[in-house]
């Protein structure tokens, strides 16, 4: 029931519009503030509303009003000591400063004597939680379905604060703070500025009551579009936007989220040290390249001895023995006489008799037309003992 009765009340349909609380003035969900910009055009319609997007200190220097209205609502307005400050003088002046928020800094309201009391609403509709509820003007009740209006404030100055509205249990909830020139009016009821509120009943004719505390011909109308984004207090030196936000400075600020990092951190290092090390991949043996000129020289040998061919053999077997001497002793081989002999003996230390011998049986060989088995075996053995020796 409560459901339907807040979509219908906000012109939806039968599904739910998003809830969240912007007080922007482009958003037309419930709690958006395109009504309440809207009809502060109406209301100073003589004045072109000039947005605001920088912090208040900043926007004290850029200007030299005497008689204007600056309005901020906000889901909660945090400021720092320059601002405070500034605000002030620009209320003292004699210029009129409008804030409604949920959360009101606490640094402003020491300036005043005064504190808040909130009550931060859950979006969780129950019957328990959800009602009629209303705030109230001029002896007049202006009233919506939804969380009830809990917030108030206490001050303890009669003379410069005075309480202009209060909610439907009698607790201030808006008043008004006489300073210099000027007036600090303070509303802690921000949903009451939301579309979903306005454009409950008559509803509308809070925000004109709300704004008859103004003054009627402002020089200017300032609309706050910086204070309504900020989500924490900023120090003096920070700058105006949000480049100067820390996301490392905002974990270390709470300790459970310090605690998951630096577990998180020391996890990662774990892995690091020992899940991601390089695993060598095993590394297979590679064989020598084996020597295949035996193999191939054998093989071909035997071709040879299977054919009988013991003549081309034996051809083979000079041919090669003779290379050898040449390339080993430098001796020429195409003239076989007796000093051919003796130089080959002295230079291989071999006796006389023994290299004699071995090339008569070359000059036989290379004679004859056939080679017998018997031939080709002691020319093999002969050069064989030359080699060891």
């Amino acid at each position: 029931m409560a459901l339907l009765l807040l979509a219908t009340g906000c012109g939806g349909g039968g599904a739910m519009p998003p809830l969240t609380e912007t007080f922007a003035k482009t958003d037309k969900n419930p709690f958006g503030g395109f009504i309440a910009y809207n009809q502060l055009e109406g209301m100073y319609s003589r004045n072109s509303i000039r947005d605001k997007k920088q912090a208040f200190d900043k926007t004290w220097n850029d200007i030299t009003d005497t008689a204007a209205l600056y309005v901020c609502i906000t889901p909660s307005l945090y400021l720092n000591d320059d601002e405070i400050t500034a605000m002030l003088n620009y209320v003292s002046a004699g210029n009129t400063l409008f804030i409604a928020a949920n959360n009101i800094d606490a640094g402003l309201l020491k300036k005043i004597d005064g504190r808040q009391s909130s009550f931060s609403q859950q979006y969780f509709f129950g019957f328990d939680s959800v009602r009629n509820t209303a705030t109230v003007t001029s002896d007049t009740n202006y009233a919506y379905y939804y969380f009830p209006f809990k917030s108030s404030f206490f001050y303890t100055d009669t003379v410069f604060t005075k309480t202009l509205g209060v909610n439907d249990v009698g607790a201030p909830n808006f008043i008004l703070y006489y300073h210099g020139h000027g007036k600090l009016i303070l509303h802690c009821e921000p949903r009451a500025f939301s579309n979903y509120f306005l454009l409950k009943k008559e509803n509308y004719k809070y925000m004109q009551q709300v704004f008859s505390f103004t003054n009627s011909y402002p020089d200017h109308v300032y609309w706050d579009d910086y204070y309504r984004k900020l989500n924490r207090r900023r120090s003096i030196n920070s700058k105006d936007d949000d480049s100067n936000f820390s996301s490392f400075g905002e974990i270390m600020k709470h300790p459970p989220l310090q605690w998951a990092f630096w577990l998180s951190l020391l996890g990662l290092l774990l892995y690091i040290l020992f899940a991601a090390k390089r695993r060598q991949r095993i590394v297979e043996i590679v064989k020598p390249n084996e020597n295949t000129t035996v193999t191939f020289t054998e093989t071909i040998a035997r071709l040879y001895l299977q054919k009988k061919d013991n003549k081309n053999i034996a051809e083979k077997m000079i041919t090669y023995f003779n290379e050898q001497v040449r390339n080993t002793y430098f001796v020429n081989t195409n003239n076989i006489n007796d000093d051919f002999i003796i130089m080959l003996s002295r230079k291989s230390s071999i006796d006389k008799e023994k290299v004699e011998i071995l090339y008569r049986t070359i000059q036989n060989i290379s004679n004859s037309v056939q080679v017998t088995d018997y031939q080709l075996l002691s020319l093999n053995q002969q050069i064989q003992q030359f080699n060891k020796k």
